[in-house]
């Protein structure tokens, strides 16, 4: 069965999205990382044949913009809702087989990692990749028999996103986890990890 990884990422836009880095660094910069992000981590990986890569880009206007990040990669709209309808929605509207989402905002972020997660999927219904402030970056769903209840009651951008996540999980659905990476959501985050990926 065939895997597919999501690029969930806001389209960079000035004056929206990432606000708490952009009081730090200001909205230009701001824009400059985001779009040097979703960049690198299309060449990272897009051209893996172990999965099937697919974009999916909020706001829903900007998804013919995102057309032309990658040749040959297919772009959907992330739709209404708050982070976990969306999440979800890009997680069940993905074709049959394994399916591992990830953000655009962590510089670590290799094909390796992605290949963890699909390999744990072989073991669990779930697999999650922590981040350094509690929340999460990626999220991996086997999705047989389907895709289990998921992002209820969570406390997103914030300490309690991967601890509220695994709370609402119904019993019995095995998790495994993948490497702890950090995501660039403040200026020192910012000044800690993009200098040392040319930012």
């Amino acid at each position: 069965m065939r895997r597919h990884l999501v690029l969930f990422v806001r389209a960079p836009q000035l004056g929206r999205g990432k606000r708490r880095l952009a009081r730090a660094i200001g909205d230009v910069a701001t824009v400059r990382f985001e779009r040097m992000m979703i960049a690198l981590l299309l060449r990272r990986l897009a051209a893996d044949r172990r999965w099937r890569l697919r974009i999916a880009v909020t706001p829903d206007k900007a998804r013919r913009q995102a057309r032309r990040w990658r040749r040959g990669v297919e772009v959907t709209s992330q739709g209404s809702g708050d982070l976990g309808i969306r999440m979800r929605r890009a997680l069940s509207a993905s074709p049959r087989g394994p399916v591992v989402l990830v953000g655009g905002d962590i510089p670590a972020l290799a094909a390796r990692h992605v290949a963890a997660a699909f390999h744990l999927l072989g073991q669990h219904a779930l697999v999650f990749g922590p981040a350094e402030d509690g929340g999460f970056w990626l999220v991996g769903a086997r999705r047989r028999p389907r895709l289990p209840s998921l992002f209820e009651r969570v406390r997103w951008s914030g300490p309690f996103a991967l601890a509220d996540t695994l709370a609402g999980l119904p019993r019995r659905v095995s998790v495994g986890f993948v490497d702890r990476l950090e995501d660039v959501d403040d200026g020192e985050a910012y000044r800690r990890l993009a200098p040392r990926r040319g930012f």
